[in-house]
């Protein structure tokens, strides 16, 4: 089976403000770019030859740089990937732009929703986990061969559901680091993640 190397996209500042980004086309910050370049560091010491890999990224500018700088670190041409709108974040709708202190005052029904069932749940306007969910694993399914894909926290945390049956309750609450690589495992005995 393929393997599969994962990476968020870099810091924004409304990652840094725990502001919901969503589909909203929010660039990375000096520190997202750090971040991006590390990943690509760790990926050199990973990979012994990148020229077989499939290197996709989702289309909004924040994966979009950090595919460029992780290529750059690596010694790749920066812009020779493919852009897949599977791997797009979930679209959060009229969500997009708020921080979570906020939503809980302001929608404390739907936060609520959100939290108890998220793969149910779409916020006003939005797509919600379970869209994304579907596209993820759609995408999952379409991998032919050794990937390094950068997308956004909410694809993560549905793959990770999806590849390890998390209850769909604790799947919003899985952590996904900026500074690291997410290597899939899939195997006929396995199926797990491990942080680099």
């Amino acid at each position: 089976m393929p393997k599969i190397y994962f990476i968020r996209h870099g810091q924004t500042d409304w990652n840094a403000d725990a502001r919901l980004q969503g589909t909203t086309d929010i660039p990375l910050n000096d520190i997202g770019r750090t971040q991006a370049r590390g990943n690509g560091f760790k990926l050199v010491d990973m990979i012994d030859d990148a020229s077989g890999y499939d290197f996709v990224a989702g289309p909004l500018a924040r994966t979009v740089e950090t595919m460029q700088l992780v290529r750059t670190s690596m010694g790749l041409e920066p812009d020779d990937f493919r852009r897949d709108p599977e791997l797009v974040e979930v679209g959060f709708g009229d969500w997009e732009g708020k921080r979570w202190v906020d939503l809980r005052e302001s929608d404390p029904e739907g936060v609520a929703s959100y939290l108890a069932a998220p793969l149910q749940f779409a916020p006003p306007n939005g797509e919600g986990y379970g869209g994304a969910h579907n596209r993820a694993v759609r995408w999952l399914h379409s991998v032919a061969r050794d990937t390094v894909v950068v997308s956004h926290g909410g694809i993560s945390r549905v793959l990770r559901g999806y590849l390890l049956d998390i209850p769909e309750p604790e799947i919003v609450q899985l952590k996904v680091p900026q500074d690291k690589v997410m290597e899939i495992v899939r195997t006929p005995e396995l199926q797990d993640i491990v942080w680099h």
